[in-house]
């Protein structure tokens, strides 16, 4: 079971990403939300995450600084991150991929998702757990 970080300034795209998280059939157990990136840090230094999906603009702190943080962090470094964006530059989607962090542009489907986080914990779901 996964405990699922949903960091989005857009409370409407983080109901969505629940929602298409619960039609990919991975089972999880927490789904926690952050509003931006401070937010987001702030629950990781007091929860258990196992998958971060993040949104690049925000205010306070965007996704690129939240995602540097989190991995200059020992205890959290090797925590998965799937950004989830309109984002359009190919330099700015090169330099995340770099970072070991995983794209899915908005908008996506479920099977995009499921996809995405199988190929990151290489565990296949048969979509009815």
């Amino acid at each position: 079971m996964l405990n699922i970080l949903i960091v989005d300034d857009s409370a409407v795209m983080r109901a969505m990403i629940i929602k298409t998280f619960k039609l990919c059939g991975i089972p999880f157990g927490e789904i926690m939300e952050a509003s931006n990136g401070k937010e987001g840090i702030e629950v990781i230094d007091t929860k258990w995450v196992d998958l971060i999906l993040a949104d690049i603009n925000m205010p306070v702190m965007n996704g690129i600084e939240m995602i540097d943080k989190i991995q200059k962090n020992p205890q959290t470094a090797d925590t998965p991150i799937i950004v989830i964006s309109t984002e359009s530059s190919q330099t700015r989607i090169e330099a995340l991929k770099n970072k070991g962090v995983h794209f899915v542009k908005k908008p996506f489907t479920p099977e995009i998702l499921r996809e995405t986080i199988t190929n990151i914990i290489g565990i296949k779901f048969n979509g009815k757990d």
